[in-house]
């Protein structure tokens, strides 16, 4: 944040770094609010997405809060599912329903609300035990939880990251896997480890395009992070799709500061009513 925040003002910029929980903000002040990093969202998520929507009624924000909205709850995994885009295969289990955890693999147990790998676990069939009490303290707080096939190839060829801009590729990362065995959902956990630049594949900017296509309204984004890793038979396949907060790896890719400042930049602008030219 400090790089991208100096960033503004070799373009002549005013940006400001604030909390969107702060009362005494005037929203309307700013010409953008850019979403950057409320990490605390995913466990605020109904106070949060309030907010999105008072602050949209005062400037313009980006992401647009109905694709904030949308991809807050990673059921979206599902309409990309029906829309073919290969996406790791997903349950839901809703609080107050049965618990059905696999038993002829390893598994990942997490909830449909979440960031940085919070509260995500890695089981194996012997584990169900811990799994299902795992699932029972995410249905305590209200939230559905989601059971995911691990993936045991991201273990040799990690998991790789596209970042976007104006629906424009920008960068790409690559970080070896977060989940170890045996590490509880409530124990801290790097959610970067061995991040480095990648090169990515066609294969993969392929699978990145093709998922960016099925967003609604993608004309409207400033930024879109594009997670994947391989497949049994080593095709890459969707993990998440970041549209709310994704982490952009700049201080990776810091000659990409520039390319986004412009984005934001350029999208105040041709956006701005009559306020003060600040950025948010």
């Amino acid at each position: 944040m400090p790089l991208l925040h100096a960033a503004f003002d070799e373009v002549e910029a005013e940006a400001e770094i604030t909390h969107w929980d702060d009362p005494e903000i005037d929203w309307a002040c700013f010409d953008l609010a850019v979403v950057r990093s409320p990490w605390d969202y995913s466990w605020r998520s109904a106070e949060f997405l309030a907010w999105v929507d008072r602050c949209a009624e005062r400037t313009r924000v980006a992401n647009p809060p109905e694709i904030i909205h949308w991809n807050a709850r990673k059921e979206y995994l599902l309409e990309l599912r029906e829309q073919k885009v290969p996406v790791v295969p997903t349950s839901y289990l809703v609080p107050g329903s049965a618990v059905d955890l696999p038993a002829g693999h390893d598994f990942v147990v997490k909830p449909a609300v979440g960031a940085g790998a919070r509260f995500a676990a890695r089981y194996t069939p012997a584990d169900r035990d811990q799994a299902a009490a795992h699932v029972e303290r995410i249905h305590a707080d209200g939230v559905t939880a989601m059971v995911q096939p691990y993936l045991s190839r991201i273990d040799v060829s990690g998991e790789r990251a596209l970042v976007f801009v104006r629906n424009r590729f920008l960068h790409a990362i690559r970080k070896r896997a977060v989940l170890a065995p045996g590490l509880r959902y409530d124990q801290p956990r790097d959610a970067h480890p061995g991040t480095e630049p990648w090169q990515p594949t066609a294969a993969e900017r392929d699978l990145a395009e093709r998922v960016l296509s099925t967003v609604p309204d993608v004309d409207r984004l400033l930024y879109a992070r594009v997670d994947m890793a391989d497949d049994a038979a080593g095709n890459p396949i969707l993990t998440e799709l970041e549209l709310v907060e994704p982490g952009l790896y700049l201080r990776f890719h810091k000659d990409s500061i520039p390319a986004f400042v412009e984005a934001i930049v350029d999208m105040a602008e041709a956006l701005r009513p009559a306020g003060s030219g600040r950025t948010g």
